[in-house]
């Protein structure tokens, strides 16, 4: 790893180019809207983990078109009264896996939705959600999936079922305010989610999806490396597709969010670039936090920013 991107001091200034798409906003409401129109009523069942100092249950609940998504839901152990429950996103190519894998948050005392990743859980956790949709040609991964629309790529159905864990979360009868959270795909979720719902918080480490015209210029590095295959196969199709992932890029959800922010960078992060996540933070118009990471690629702080971001949420609930 080396320092490839801007110097700090232009990091720190700097905006993205890329002007969000006309429709934007309506584009979105409208997707939402068909969700919700879909929605039915979450299953809850209680889980038995073998973890006694947690209380788990297995989710499912209905994301984009009404198709079921899954999600761990962990509380301490016989907690009773209200709890802020952290609803957090998984990783590229990864799912749910088990309840064991995330132990932060609850024994943290808070309530822990942990968001299952439709059609991915292959790469390095496991995931129980298919993607029953697909569209079009795609470079092997999930960049590209549906690329040549925005109402048929994949991260349109993946954004609706974050925003769609919040709104679950919030309906939960002892949820006292709802924290979004996630690394790299989960910060960007976060991102979009935050930027779409309502809610008390976000943490996104070293957030992918940001400023995604100029990240797919600037690495090679796997994801953003499938959507330069693609186009390299598919060059008279380049500009669609650029289109449509400017209706999923971070920083235009990030210029409405209006919740306390905490975000991490690397500055040595090759998978996400730095400039990407600056991109992202800078035009946050709300309380924000950046951990900034010198020395670090896209482990974004690792054991670091996980303790910062436990501090965040304890000051941001007034625990």
């Amino acid at each position: 790893m080396a320092l490839f991107d801007l110097p700090l001091a232009e990091l720190r200034q700097y905006r993205a180019a890329t002007p969000e798409p006309a429709g934007f906003d309506a584009f979105w409401a409208e997707t939402l809207d068909e969700a919700r129109q879909l929605a039915a009523p979450a299953v809850l069942t209680p889980a038995d983990t073998g973890l006694r100092a947690l209380d788990t249950t297995d989710v499912t609940f209905t994301g984009f078109g009404g198709q079921p998504v899954k999600a761990w839901l962990s509380r301490p152990a016989g907690a009773t009264g209200p709890l802020p429950v952290v609803v957090e996103f998984v990783g590229y190519g990864g799912g749910r896996g088990f309840p064991h894998d995330w132990l932060l948050w609850s024994a943290a005392g808070y309530a822990h939705l942990v968001m299952d990743t439709r059609g991915q859980g292959g790469g390095w956790r496991s995931g129980d959600t298919p993607d029953p949709d697909g569209s079009g040609p795609q470079a092997p991964g999930f960049l590209t999936r549906g690329v040549l629309d925005p109402r048929t790529y994949y991260y349109r159905r993946l954004i609706t079922d974050a925003v769609r864990a919040v709104e679950t979360a919030r309906a939960l009868p002892f949820a006292s305010g709802v924290l979004v959270s996630g690394i790299s795909q989960g910060g960007g979720l976060a991102l979009a989610a935050a930027g779409l719902s309502d809610v008390a918080g976000v943490i996104a480490g070293v957030p992918f999806l940001c400023d995604i015209r100029r990240a797919v210029t600037i690495t090679d590095r796997a994801p953003y490396a499938e959507f330069a295959a693609f186009c390299r196969l598919n060059p008279a199709r380049a500009a669609q597709a650029l289109a449509t992932v400017d209706h999923v890029d971070g920083v235009h959800f990030a210029a409405r969010i209006t919740a306390p922010a905490l975000v991490s960078a690397a500055l040595m992060d090759l998978t996400c670039p730095p400039s990407t996540v600056f991109a992202a933070y800078n035009a946050l118009t709300g309380p924000k936090e950046l951990e900034l990471y010198e020395w670090d690629g896209h482990d974004g702080g690792q054991g670091h920013f996980a303790a910062r971001a436990v501090a965040f949420a304890n000051a941001l609930f007034g625990r």
